[in-house]
């Protein structure tokens, strides 16, 4: 999907700078998590997100602290965004007792309820009945709170998926679901797997009102889900939002990539999300290159701190290994 003019922008410049400093803090925290699962700190896969911060930054920046998200296996930045801290998170995702589920969750299954996270998810499509669940609470409890969840393009064709959206459409209830469509499912193009010629109407077959957006420009993101935020809070209901963009690693962190074509990865590098939203800042006098600079300078001491942190965290004491399993 060609990228879209960025729009006038009604954030301040402080607002765009904290925007750009969190999708800087998404990449570089994803690099840090790659270095160590390749050098065998990590146990299991870890799915990175780099090349999808726009999406992350653009749906999680408008969500009030209160509300609820459920993310996917590819999760870490809608965590940290959702804000969650990153050398909490990257003890989980080492397995550390100060993580934020004690170790036991690692990367596809952290939460935080404390936050409104109910979790990352290892099923694909997981996640979407869960934040459908969480809307409709808030709905019985009166509340303005809204539920939001992530999911790849894979979970399109998942059948928990349809029985969610029919029941959230008719309940009418305030949850908004994030398609992240990168391209691909694990290792197959999304066109080998997945009928039907628009996305969109995955949603629209049940009268949800659906967007395609360009999910590498954090503005047309912000845009486009600020108008889903307002219906599901005055009770218009769900919202489908199919966001185009692309990840750069792999499936998986070990994964080489050999069925994208080098043509196709240089194209989706040039619509770099953060290079993009720095050029637009730049051009449009809403920040200086000095102001960018310290910004990312600042992010990789954060990110260099949760690496130490993460690294000398003490690993779960065998005394515990029954806790949280049986009811007491």
């Amino acid at each position: 999907m060609p990228s879209s003019p960025f729009p006038p922008s009604p954030l301040t410049a402080d607002a765009l700078s904290a925007i750009y400093r969190q999708m800087v803090l998404i990449r570089r925290f994803e690099e840090q998590v790659q270095r160590f699962a390749r050098s065998g700190l990590t146990a299991g896969l870890v799915h990175l997100c780099s090349g999808q911060e726009a999406t992350a930054v653009g749906v999680c920046h408008l969500m009030r602290p209160d509300d609820y998200l459920a993310s996917s296996h590819r999760g870490h930045g809608h965590s940290l965004a959702k804000g969650m801290r990153p050398d909490r998170l990257m003890a989980e995702i080492l397995g550390k007792a100060d993580g934020y589920c004690g170790g036991r969750g690692g990367s596809m299954h952290v939460s935080d309820p404390a936050l409104g996270h109910l979790g990352t998810n290892g099923i694909v499509g997981g996640g979407i009945p869960l934040a459908a669940g969480a809307a409709l609470a808030a709905r019985q409890a009166g509340t303005r709170q809204l539920a939001v969840c992530f999911f790849g393009d894979g979970a399109l064709n998942q059948g928990i998926t349809f029985e969610v959206m029919n029941m959230a459409a008719l309940w009418k209830l305030p949850v908004v679901f994030v398609c992240e469509n990168n391209g691909y499912g694990e290792y197959t193009a999304l066109e080998d797997v997945t009928a039907g010629s628009r996305l969109a109407a995955r949603g629209e077959v049940f009268d949800i009102d659906t967007r395609e957006v360009d999910g590498m420009n954090v503005l047309d993101v912000l845009r486009t889900v600020e108008q889903a935020f307002a219906r599901a809070r005055s009770g218009g209901g769900p919202s489908l939002l199919i966001a185009h963009t692309y990840r750069y690693s792999g499936h998986h962190v070990n994964d080489q990539q050999d069925y994208k074509a080098a043509d196709d990865i240089e194209q989706w590098q040039q619509k770099d999300p953060i290079q993009q939203f720095k050029r637009h800042l730049l051009e449009q006098g809403l920040a200086s290159a000095a102001t960018l600079d310290a910004l990312e300078q600042a992010v990789a001491q954060d990110i260099q701190a949760a690496a130490d942190f993460a690294k000398a965290a003490a690993d779960p004491s065998p005394e515990s290994l029954s806790t949280h399993v049986y009811a007491e």
